[in-house]
């Protein structure tokens, strides 16, 4: 649907805060955690500030894709940003644990439908050819929250207090809503007054909703009994979902669209950006701290580096492929890129000047820069205008399923690996940077050897999935996204 020069910048500035409403929510709360845990008294409930919100988000995002396709995806947009405004809102009235958790939960429900309908619209309202650059200005949210998340949080929380690192959220989202509701064009659902598919989205709810669990609890030994209840629910869930798929009249994941080539190979690639950088990047500062011996500051360098390559490709990327059409060479040469700075970083030995790692994973950032967002897009030009919601969805899930999963491993592994490994005399459960840097540099030098050999293996395993990403890119058929707006039609699209 075109738009007026003006009405789509609007819409362009609307949706760009929205996506960074969504994208900074989670980088800002994680530096109040420890604040907000102390002062409502929960400590050992901590994380559950960020896996209810993670978790409800990932799980709902193929509801909120077919709800968009039903309804219309400037009506379920709207009312995704009036409930994370509340939500917000909410959370800094938290009282208890409980309470902020469960309106994280629904925070969480909300930001799906943000992050997912952003990228909707901007499908529905530009051509393919247009698409790419659009959609890399709507990614670079996320790099950037990354960047000032933290910072930002801690800063308010200092000044203000803890519930303002939700509260700031209010005045932002009141006007993004009112530029939504000018902007936002009317997009009809193409629902013809189908059943809407409770027995997919309920099976595949808690199917996803287990297998995050079992993923997230599988790495303490006192939660692994539940692990191992949740990964038999996740099994049981996921393989009657599969069924509901395939009988019901409008499947809320349609998986017969995973027969185009285009579509398959794209959630591929699009898996690798979750699974291959976003899993282990919040792992990088303690692994420099330990095995470089970087204060917490210095040890941020690197993540930092890494999200600045991902920023810069991200835009350059989308900007070459609006202007050319060619699309295909970006995921190529950015997973090979990937592969080749992670590989380089499981070779690399301990007592190298920090600037060596922090090139390398900002290759590894250049690398996935290249087809985060650009990938979404092509996905979506090879789709049906119908089921643009649900696939995007798709695409998104895949990326998001694969993140949590991989993260919650690599966190197991660098656990019992270091654990299993350490000296006699030092203990896994107290041991911080600070311990390890007072230690004589006898123990310094084996501490940093321990950590080199536990993440050494992880940085090839990585290496390997951008390596999986290339054979995934080199099946993404050649050609040319076009310059103009395509039907409802489940054939390529890309010419």
């Amino acid at each position: 649907m075109p738009l007026s020069a003006a009405r789509f910048r609007a819409l362009l500035v609307a949706l760009l805060a929205v996506s960074f409403l969504g994208a900074l929510d989670n980088t800002v709360v994680a530096t109040s955690l420890a604040t907000v845990a102390g002062e409502l008294g929960a400590l050992e409930h901590m994380s559950w500030i960020v896996v209810g919100y993670t978790l409800a988000s990932t799980v709902l995002l193929p509801v909120i894709g077919r709800l968009g396709d039903v309804v219309g995806a400037r009506s379920v947009f709207l009312a995704s940003l009036l409930l994370f405004v509340a939500a917000s809102l909410a959370c800094g009235f938290a009282r208890d644990i409980a309470w902020l958790i469960g309106a994280r939960v629904v925070q969480g429900m909300s930001s799906a439908g943000l992050q997912l309908l952003s990228q909707t619209i901007i499908a529905r309202t530009t051509t393919p050819r247009q698409r790419p650059k659009y959609m890399a200005i709507i990614g670079a949210a996320f790099p950037v929250a990354i960047l000032v998340g933290p910072v930002l949080g801690g800063v308010i929380t200092d000044t203000w207090g803890w519930p303002w690192v939700f509260w700031v959220n209010v005045p932002v989202g009141i006007v993004a809503f009112v530029l939504a509701v000018v902007a936002v064009p009317h997009l009809p659902g193409h629902g013809e007054r189908v059943r809407f598919d409770t027995a997919g989205a309920v099976t595949m709810t808690v199917g996803l909703a287990a297998l995050v669990m079992a993923a997230t609890w599988v790495g303490d030994a006192r939660l692994a009994p539940s692990a191992g209840v949740a990964a038999i629910v996740a099994v049981l869930a996921l393989a009657a979902f599969g069924v509901a798929e395939s009988r019901a009249a409008a499947p809320i994941v349609p998986l017969r669209l995973f027969a185009h080539r285009t579509i398959a190979a794209g959630s591929a690639v699009s898996a690798i950006v979750g699974i291959g950088l976003f899993s282990i990047t919040a792992y990088l500062p303690t692994y420099f701290q330990m095995a470089y011996r970087t204060s917490a500051t210095v040890s941020g360098l690197v993540p930092i580096a890494t999200v600045f390559g991902m920023l810069v490709s991200n835009l350059v990327s989308g900007w070459l492929v609006s202007r050319t059409g060619h699309y295909r060479a970006f995921p190529l040469i950015g997973t090979a890129l990937g592969a080749a700075g992670l590989l380089v970083m499981s070779l690399l030995p301990v007592g190298l000047p920090l600037w060596v790692p922090t090139v390398m994973m900002g290759v590894v950032g250049l690398g996935t820069g290249a087809f985060m967002s650009l990938i979404v897009a092509v996905v979506q030009s090879a789709a049906p205008e119908r089921e643009m919601g649900s696939v995007t969805a798709a695409v998104n899930l895949v990326r998001s399923v694969g993140a949590t999963i991989a993260t919650a491993v690599i966190g197991g592994v660098i656990g019992f690996g270091v654990a299993a490994l350490l000296p006699t005399g030092l203990d896994p459960t107290s041991l911080t940077p600070a311990v390890v840097h007072a230690a004589p540099d006898a123990l310094q030098t084996q501490v940093a050897a321990i950590y080199r050999g536990v993440f050494s293996p992880i940085f090839l395993a990585l290496a390997g999935t951008y390596a999986l990403g290339i054979v995934a890119s080199v099946l993404l058929p050649a050609g040319r996204l076009p310059d103009t707006h395509v039907g409802a039609s489940p054939e390529p699209s890309i010419a």
